[in-house]
This record gives C-alpha cells, sequence and structure tokens, in this order.
C-alpha cells in the first residue's frame, strides 16, 4: 500500500504519530476513522497525489502505528481537541502552516474540532458520513442508540469493553464494520482489510478506540455544547453514503447548514464505509471541491 509514499512517525508533545506522505503542490491532510487506520485512504490518496496534490495521511492517536497513551483520568487526552493539536503539529513539523483537510467517522470528528480551533490554517475541510456530535447526543433518538450502539459499549468503564473485546476482535469489528450500513467483505480491499484487522489485534488499539468513546460522552459533548453557534469558517464539503445509516436516520445536509459559512453537501454510493466501497466517487468529489477552493501554501 501507499507505493511511493515516505512513512515516519513524528513526535508532537510527547506522542508520535504515523503518518505517510507523496505528491507536491497543496497540502492535504487525511484522517481515518474507527475502526480503521491510515490504510482507508490507500486508492484514494494516490490518485489525489496524480492530480498534484501534496498528500499526508496520519493515525490519529491511539490508533494504527501512532502512539497509544493511557488516558488521563479526564479523559482530555483522547478528546477531539487533543487528537486534532496532534494532526496540527504534524503538519507544521512538515512544514505546512497551511492545509486542506479530509476526514471519515471519528477522523471527521477531529477535522470539524481543528477547523473550528484553528480556522486560519484549515484552507478546506471534507467531512464524511457524521452528524455533529451535538446533534447526535444532544438528541438520541431509539434508532440512533440502536444503530451505533457501540458509542455507548465502548464508552463503559476500563477495563470491561476491553476485556470483551479481546476475546474476539475479529467478530466485533467485523460486526462493526459490516453492519453500518451497505458493507460486506467483498466491499473491502484485501490489503486494506489486513491493515484494520493488524491493529484489531493490538490491545492498546483496543484501549484507544475505547479511549477515544469514552472521552467524547465526557469531553467532546460538553465542549460542542459550550460552543454551540461557531461556524466552521473554511469552506466545508459534507460527503454522506446514501444507503447508510446516518443518511436514513438524519437530513445530514440540514445537520451541518448552520454550521458553517460555505458548505456544499452531496451523497455517494454506499453505505458508512463508502470511502472503502466507493474509492473513485470520493476521489472525483474531493478533487472537484478542491478544485473550487485552491489557495497558496503558506509554506511555499
Amino acid at each position: 500500500m501507499f507505493e511511493g509514499f515516505e512513512s515516519n512517525r513524528i513526535a508532537v508533545d510527547g506522542v508520535e504519530i504515523a503518518y505517510v506522505a507523496a505528491g507536491a503542490g497543496e497540502p492535504l491532510l487525511m484522517l481515518h476513522g474507527f475502526p480503521q487506520t491510515k490504510a482507508l485512504w490507500a486508492r484514494i490518496a494516490p490518485e489525489l497525489v496524480a492530480l498534484g496534490y501534496r498528500v499526508i495521511c496520519a493515525d490519529l492517536r491511539g490508533y494504527g502505528a501512532s502512539d497509544k497513551p493511557p488516558a488521563r483520568a479526564d479523559l482530555t487526552n483522547y478528546s477531539f481537541r487533543a487528537m486534532a493539536a496532534d494532526q496540527l503539529g504534524l503538519m507544521k513539523a512538515l512544514g505546512h502552516e497551511r492545509f486542506h483537510l479530509a476526514g471519515h467517522d471519528r477522523g471527521a470528528r477531529v477535522a470539524h474540532r481543528l477547523a473550528l480551533d484553528h480556522p486560519a490554517v484549515v484552507a478546506s475541510v471534507t467531512l464524511m458520513d457524521i452528524v455533529p456530535t451535538a446533534v447526535m447526543l444532544g438528541d438520541l433518538r431509539r434508532e440512533v442508540a440502536q444503530s451505533y450502539w457501540h458509542w455507548f459499549f465502548l464508552a463503559q468503564p476500563a477495563p470491561f469493553p476491553e476485556r470483551m473485546i479481546e476475546a474476539n476482535p475479529d467478530l466485533f469489528y467485523e460486526t462493526c464494520l459490516f453492519g453500518w450500513g451497505a458493507a460486506g467483505p467483498q466491499d473491502f480491499d484485501a490489503e486494506q482489510l489486513a491493515a484494520y484487522r493488524a491493529s484489531w489485534h493490538d490491545a492498546k488499539a483496543i484501549a484507544g478506540g475505547c479511549n477515544d468513546y469514552r472521552a467524547a460522552l465526557a469531553v467532546d459533548l460538553a465542549d460542542d455544547l459550550a460552543e454551540q453557534g461557531r461556524r466552521i469558517s473554511a469552506p466545508a464539503l459534507i460527503l454522506y453514503g446514501a444507503a447508510g445509516a446516518m443518511a436514513k436516520l438524519y437530513d445530514l445536509p440540514a445537520t451541518w447548514a448552520d454550521r458553517g459559512t460555505t458548505m456544499d453537501a452531496c451523497a455517494v454510493p454506499g453505505g458508512h464505509f463508502f470511502p472503502d466501497s466507493a474509492p473513485v466517487e470520493v476521489t472525483e468529489q474531493v478533487a472537484a471541491f478542491l478544485g473550487r477552493h485552491p489557495f497558496t501554501p503558506v509554506s511555499e
């Protein structure tokens, strides 16, 4: 995977963040979600490099090859704000003071927080298949809880969910991967799926994912509620799976309409994991959006 990409880890405030990077031109940072790694972008990133972008794909703290520190008692070190600071530090260490940003699932929530906390550095942001955290948790309907049950299982106190998952990681994560809307094993590239599975069998990564979801309920919801009314100032693209659970349960464009100043929205064929099942369509949508919002990188 990622043939021709450099692969490395950079320490940001004591936490090493793993990444791959290639290309020249406007920098684009791409962030994966749960239960995946930066391998999510293996069929998308090279196409964007070929279109003239400098593409960086990073593992979130707690995932993949990035560090997985123990959670603090207050869980703030697994908040979206902490994860966003990791990624901002990574990009600055790589010499990019301003960049495009794209994220799927948890990576999209990190991207949302980064765009709010550091608007000057974000030239554009693409958010894939999420509704705002405050919307989902603030109006928790039965259908949402049933579809996204993992939020509440993973958020249970340690070590209960960790031990349950460790008993059969493939059963748990495949239930997630193949159960969130219109996806099956045939929708995933075998090499990418193998990379996801390798992470699933890492006890520290299992704990990292749990800590991510614990922080969402304990820290991130409060952060978002305290900042109701704040808008993303960068141009934003909302992509969502046409057959996914979120599209069935929400009007996704409407949930984001008052949270940005310039916002486009588009459905992509497939369910929640459409970056895996429809990489060509994702590449086309992201490339067209970036083409509408060019900028001159500060590092140049």
